[in-house]
């Protein structure tokens, strides 16, 4: 089974840099506090690093 992370928006990109709030949508997050499982790889890693003062990741069993 591959591994999934667990991502959740607490803080609203309203004000946020355009790229950010694409990177968000990208991922999935439409709404404040809505969580979405996304796969474990380079390509979300990298995505959840440029918006890590947005989102908070935890690790999906």
């Amino acid at each position: 089974m591959a591994k999934t992370l667990k991502v959740t928006l607490v803080k609203s990109t309203i004000g946020a840099v355009p790229k950010n709030k694409a990177t968000v949508e990208a991922m999935g997050l439409t709404k404040l506090h809505k969580t979405v499982e996304l796969p474990d790889n380079a390509a979300t890693r990298g995505m959840i690093r440029k918006v890590n003062h947005l989102v908070k990741v935890e690790e999906a069993e």
